[in-house]
């Protein structure tokens, strides 16, 4: 994964002589660094560097691409910071921006909205550091006094989107996508925020056959960008999402000359036939390949890849090792996957697509012929969809809690995510999808793969958001099933089963086989660990459910493995910033 670290010093003696030593350990470590100015230097971070672009008094730094038809137009010159407004909009990839003072120092930092590079401030002793992450020989030098916040890892624990927002320790800021942070100090400034796109939408609507193009063509967009500088891998699984990406680099000429594919040893999770129809209209070299097969083990713990915040994208760590491999020996450094379409193309389409219908219309909505089609794919009577719809949940739709995890008193609740903040006046489906967008974030964390290459997923990009997030709900699954619209946009490019298929590869069992052959690892891990100690862990309930019997009536494999990820991360950095003084 590409990565940066910016540091500036305050032009005094004592902070100059700070940045030098901190360039001489980077230079020590084999970094190449370049100069930002008299008194700011960069250092690029993971398999490839960084990319910097001059735009008006900005520097963009990391992956920069021009917007085929940026829509600045909707952008007002009587706003604030609109021309900042209007760089987001011209601009997308996986960026922060950076301007300067003439003396090199840096006024703001601006985070582009997609939120692929991640970015935090850490200032000190006349010294201020950038990054998306501070690596460990950094660490050692400058020895920062940080220390875990205990509060804000219990209430990410229970909800995950936390630990996207606020970092989850004292000390260094984190800045959120579409945000400009002023330096040295001073309150973030909004820029980008989902439900804006959405209310733009609603002021401008299109019919499908414009939505099914506006799709396609932001998606093409996003997949030919993300492929140069090519040659790149791809994934392909026999679902939907990554068949259309896969159509899409073929649409676009890209290069990819490795194409990966696993499969599960289940029936359920045997993906080839899929994948096999995909690749004969496509063309595609593609060989399938068997998932390693293995138990979560101490030493997988312990070297999970862990940054700013816990290694939640790095859960499946066998898979990643495995396809490490591949694409180091195939000399790539980049791979495209199809992660995040199902959140953004709608699916699975539940009967809360009726209850945003039944916001926007009332009871007119019951005479539109998307209330039998729901009712018929979600197996439900058209009067029990009405009934939920009259009903309609309010507010943000919170994850259910661990059992794992102790309660938090409902005093103690969290701020909701600034991202989150505008969405109360849409129905339900629309909510989740934009809360899918927040999710999404998380899959540009560390893990193994990204040691290896930048993993780059194209329906995460702000093209595609942005065009699904215009779209009403009710459009996305043309009233009648999940992921329509994406099906209409890409049927003359993919095979029939794979547009058709109402059914995708189930990977519950392998993934519980795992676990339950490493409980012998990961008991001890969350029982004994600093978590349990805090009391974030409610060990007696830990106790219990860590069994064979309990994992198989009642399951919980993704709480089990995200609660070992956050106990991984509090470890590796309490390691990193050593004991209390």
């Amino acid at each position: 994964m590409a990565g940066f670290l910016v540091v500036a010093h305050d032009g005094g003696p004592s902070s100059r002589d700070a940045s030098d030593a901190v360039r001489a350990v980077a230079i020590s470590h084999g970094l190449k660094t370049t100069d930002l100015g008299a008194s700011s230097w960069l250092v690029s971070l993971g398999p490839r560097d960084v990319d910097t672009v001059q735009v008006g008094a900005w520097t963009l730094i990391g992956r920069i691409h021009d917007r085929r038809a940026p829509p600045v137009g909707r952008v007002s010159d009587k706003y604030p910071h609109a021309y900042e407004k209007k760089l987001l909009a011209r601009f997308w990839g996986g960026f922060i921006g950076l301007s300067f003072t003439t003396a090199g120092q840096p006024t703001a930092v601006l985070r582009d909205p997609s939120g692929a590079l991640d970015c935090a401030v850490w200032r000190e002793e006349g010294l201020t550091l950038i990054g998306s992450g501070f690596p460990d020989w950094l660490l050692a030098l400058r020895k920062p006094s940080w220390r875990i916040a205990y509060d804000r890892v219990h209430a990410a624990i229970i909800d995950p989107a936390l630990a996207l927002g606020d970092l989850l320790m004292t000390g260094p800021v984190s800045v959120a996508p579409g945000t400009l942070q002023p330096l040295p100090e001073g309150p973030p400034v909004v820029l980008w925020r989902p439900d804006w796109i959405t209310r733009s939408g609603q002021a401008d609507p299109v019919d499908d056959s414009r939505a099914a193009q506006s799709l396609r063509e932001a998606v093409d967009e996003a997949v030919a960008g993300l492929a140069r500088p090519s040659p790149v891998a791809a994934e392909v699984s026999g679902g939907l999402d990554s068949a259309i990406v896969a159509a899409s680099l073929v649409k676009t000429r890209a290069m990819v000359p490795l194409w990966l594919s696993a499969y599960g040893p289940d029936a359920s999770g045997d993906e080839r036939p899929f994948v096999e129809r995909l690749a004969r209209r496509l063309d595609l070299a593609v060989s399938p390949q068997p998932r390693r097969v293995g138990v979560v083990t101490r030493s997988f713990l312990e070297t999970m890849p862990q940054g700013l915040r816990p290694g939640l994208a790095a859960l499946d760590g066998l898979h990643d090792a495995d396809w490490s491999d591949r694409l180091r020996h195939a000399g790539l450094t980049a791979i495209l996957t199809g992660k995040g379409g199902d959140g953004l193309f709608v699916q699975p389409a539940t009967g809360a697509v009726f209850s945003d219908l039944w916001r926007e219309r009332g009871w007119r909505a019951l005479a539109s012929p998307a209330l039998p089609a729901l009712a018929r794919w979600t197996n439900r009577s058209v009067w029990s969809l009405v009934k939920e719809a009259r009903r309609g949940p309010t507010g943000r739709d919170r994850p259910k809690r661990s059992g794992l995890v102790t309660p938090l008193p409902l005093t103690e609740a969290p701020p909701m995510p600034a991202w989150l903040t505008g969405i109360n006046d849409f129905g339900p489906a629309k909510r989740a999808q934009i809360s899918a967008v927040l999710y999404g974030i998380g899959l540009h964390g560390p893990s193994l793969q990204t040691e290896a290459a930048d993993v780059l997923h194209p329906l995460l990009t702000q093209p595609v958001v942005e065009a699904c997030l215009r779209l009403p709900v009710i459009q996305l699954t043309l009233g009648r099933r999940d992921r329509a619209l994406a099906r209409r946009a890409f049927a003359e490019r993919l095979p029939p089963e794979i547009i058709e298929r109402r059914s995708k590869g189930e990977m519950s069992a392998f993934y519980g086989r795992m676990i339950a052959g490493g409980l012998d690892a990961l008991r001890p891990w969350l029982l004994d660990g600093r978590l349990a100690a805090e009391g974030v862990i409610d060990r007696a309930a830990a106790e219990s459910l860590l069994t064979p019997e309990s994992l198989i009536w009642r399951g919980g494999y993704a709480d089990i493995m995200n609660a070992a990820a956050f106990e991984g991360w509090v470890r590796a950095w309490e390691a990193r910033l050593g004991p209390t003084t």
